[in-house]
C-alpha cells in the first residue's frame, strides 16, 4: 500500500483528547494531526519521537495533517488504525496471505452477527463462507513479541464471541492481527491489560476459530504485509 501523498516528517509534541496530536515540522512550525489511533498508543507517544504526517489533501477538512507513521525502539511503526484493513484486502488478492486464497470473491463491511459488521467475507461457490476480522497491532514491550490489546476491547471480546457462533453454523471465521512493526518474532495476547479479551480469544479458538499473526514491512512510501508469525499463548 503507497501512501496516497508524500509523507512530511515531523517532530511529536503531544497527542491528547484521544484523536488530536500536535507534531513541529522541520521549519518548527506546530501543526495539528489526525490522530486515527483510538487506543493507549503504550510506547509510541512519548513527546519528541519522530514521526511522518500526511496531508491530508481536503482543503475542506478542519485538520490537514493525518499522524501516519512513528519511529520507535529503533523502528518504523504504523500508527493510523484505519490502514490494516486495506493492507490485508491487498495481502489476501496477492496471495500472500496464503490462509485466505483462493476465494472468488471479497466483500467490505458486511452486517452479520447481532448488529455487527464483519471486516471482509470471502465467499466462494465451492467453499463455506469466510468471515475475516483484522486487528491493528503496534505493542511490543519487554520481549520481542507484538501484543495486543493496546487498551481493554469489550467490542473485540463480543467480536470473538459472534465469530465461533458463525463457525458452529458451518461457516469458517479467521482472525488476522495485522503487526504494524518490523521487530517481532512471534504474537501473544496481553492478558495483563484485558484478561476479558485474552479468555474470549482462547475460548474462540477452541471452538473452531482460526488466527494468524502477519508483520508488516515498512517505509516513508509504502506499508506492506511481508511475513507470518507464531502465535504464543501461554
Amino acid at each position: 500500500m503507497m501512501f496516497p501523498r508524500p509523507l512530511v516528517r515531523a517532530e511529536l509534541v503531544q497527542r491528547y483528547k484521544r484523536f488530536l496530536s500536535d507534531h513541529r515540522l522541520e521549519s518548527g512550525e506546530i501543526v495539528t494531526a489526525h490522530c486515527a489511533n483510538p487506543g493507549r498508543m503504550i510506547g509510541i507517544k512519548e513527546p519528541g519521537m519522530a514521526t511522518w504526517l500526511a496531508p491530508a489533501g481536503n482543503l475542506k477538512r478542519k485538520l490537514q495533517w493525518d499522524w501516519e507513521l512513528v519511529f520507535a525502539d529503533d523502528t518504523l511503526i504504523g500508527c493510523h488504525t484505519g490502514r490494516p484493513n486495506g493492507l490485508v484486502e491487498e495481502a489476501i488478492l496477492d496471495d500472500t496471505i496464503t490462509e485466505l486464497s483462493g476465494y472468488a470473491a471479497l466483500r467490505r463491511e458486511v452486517k452479520y452477527g447481532e448488529n455487527s459488521r464483519i471486516d471482509m467475507l470471502l465467499t466462494d461457490p465451492d467453499r463455506p463462507d469466510c468471515y475475516v476480522e483484522v486487528k491493528y497491532c503496534h505493542m511490543r514491550r519487554e520481549t520481542s513479541l507484538a501484543e495486543f490489546p493496546d487498551s481493554v476491547t469489550t467490542r473485540g471480546a463480543k467480536h470473538m464471541a459472534e465469530l465461533a457462533n458463525m463457525v458452529e453454523a458451518g461457516h469458517r471465521s479467521v482472525l488476522i492481527y495485522c503487526i504494524e512493526r518490523m521487530d517481532c518474532d512471534g504474537f501473544t495476547t496481553a492478558d495483563d491489560i484485558d484478561p476479558d479479551y485474552d479468555a474470549a480469544l482462547r475460548d474462540a479458538l477452541a471452538r473452531g476459530v482460526e488466527a494468524y499473526a502477519y508483520s508488516c514491512r515498512l517505509t516513508e512510501q509504502e506499508i506492506s504485509i511481508d511475513r507470518r508469525l507464531p502465535t504464543i499463548l501461554d
